[in-house]
């Protein structure tokens, strides 16, 4: 058990500061064989699972109607998020590598067999066991990519990672429909399960480095690091964020005019292009000058941008207010997660990635069901002011993490065994 403050434990420094590689200037290498090896990895999960996100649900609607689409989805997102709460003790059991190869198996070996049958039920039981391996990918795969990252370039890697992960996505998901059109299902459905499978090949060459981590300390389980403040703080901000994210990606393209179609392809692609640059710049910002300090201007920049998309009727607003929320985005995404590992020993990164991946699917999906009835009750307008006004709750626990410095290292291990 670690002898350092408390989580909450109030301080006049800021909740974390600059590295001393900020002050030397040494810069140790990023791009190291491990970490090249994981992005190759990285890269044949996210084309398995968005090459199929689309075509799967279309497969489901041509055999069973459009009911049969929203539970493949449904059973896919259901069994994700699941997975990533039990995923952090298989981590803590198993190692990084095994939980890995694991999750890239479940993720490419049933899509192997998607159209034997076209019955709704096979469809929902493939989609929910692929949910699970890709559970276990993102969540083991996530700390295991943070071990191989060097602390002092966090942000910088981090961001990397969401580059690296991001580009096979945004290929992946139009592609996908693009050949099941000209090829048929089971060739796209095919090829997307071998991508996952191929990656196992990468992960054999990686270290685990569950095996070094420090056997005096047990990992957090998530519902202990829900409960301590230094990780529930950042989890909500970011949550609020991706809340917005999912009502974006959903409803931008009915909220605004016909007339104006073309300009929602150029506003989302606009808010992702934002987005991606401004993980960057604030990975390397947060490197030297620590990330905390990001956090709040992130939040609310993403919620001025949803706020000035309000006037769908107006095209200006629509593409400056995504830019604006994608650089809001881009900026929480990457100082929230590069936060909590700082806040954490390497034996709980696995509890850091569950904890911010169920913020990010859990915001999406609970973003678009809410905004869906708000919308209807008010217009789209007022909703997206709505929106914007909610997410300014997560001011509060955003100033509270400014004022209070958690241990340099890690929380205290729990007595007992986590869960």
């Amino acid at each position: 058990m670690t002898t350092g403050p408390p989580p909450d434990c109030p301080t006049p420094a800021t909740p974390n500061s600059p590295t001393s590689e900020a002050t030397s200037g040494a810069r140790p290498t990023l791009l190291t064989r491990p970490l090249l090896l994981r992005f190759a990895s990285m890269v044949g999960a996210s084309i398995s699972f968005f090459l199929l996100l689309s075509v799967v649900p279309a497969y489901a609607a041509e055999r069973g109607g459009g009911g049969a689409a929203g539970l493949a989805t449904g059973s896919l997102m259901l069994a994700t998020v699941l997975g990533e709460l039990v995923t952090p003790r298989l981590v803590g059991r198993f190692g990084y590598r095994l939980a890995l190869i694991a999750g890239l198996f479940l993720l490419g070996a049933p899509a192997l067999v998607l159209t034997v049958s076209g019955h709704p039920a096979w469809i929902v039981a493939v989609c929910f066991v692929r949910g699970l391996g890709f559970a276990l990918t993102i969540v083991a795969g996530g700390a295991l990519t943070a071990s191989l990252i060097p602390d002092e370039r966090r942000g910088e890697g981090l961001a990397l990672v969401g580059v690296v992960s991001g580009v096979p996505s945004l290929v992946a998901l139009p592609l996908g429909l693009w050949l099941a059109d000209r090829v048929g299902y089971g060739p796209v459905a095919v090829t997307g399960g071998l991508a996952a499978l191929a990656a196992i090949v990468f992960v054999l060459g990686l270290p685990d480095r569950a095996d070094r981590a420090d056997r005096s300390e047990q990992p957090l389980g998530v519902v202990r690091g829900l409960r301590t403040g230094a990780l529930l703080r950042p989890v909500l901000v970011f949550a609020a964020t991706a809340t917005a994210a999912g009502i974006l990606v959903t409803f931008l393209p009915l909220a605004v005019p016909s007339a104006s179609a073309g300009i929602v392809a150029v506003a989302l692609f606009t808010q992702t292009a934002a987005s991606t640059l401004t993980r960057w710049l604030a990975g390397r910002h947060g490197d030297r000058h620590g990330s905390a300090r990001l956090v709040l201007p992130g939040l609310l920049l993403s919620a001025a941008g949803v706020l000035v998309i309000a006037p769908t009727a107006h095209p200006v607003a629509v593409i400056a207010g995504t830019a604006l929320f994608g650089a809001g985005f881009g900026i929480t995404q990457n100082a929230t997660l590069a936060l909590m590992y700082t806040r954490v020993s390497a034996a709980s990164y696995g509890t850091v990635s569950a904890l911010w991946n169920l913020a990010y699917d859990g915001g999406m999906g609970l973003g678009a069901a809410g905004f869906g009835i708000a919308a209807g009750l008010t217009g789209y307008p007022w909703a997206f002011a709505l929106t914007a006004l909610l997410m300014l709750g997560a001011v509060a626990p955003s100033i509270r993490d400014r004022q209070v410095t958690p241990p340099s290292a890690h929380p205290p291990a729990p007595a007992a065994d986590p869960r």
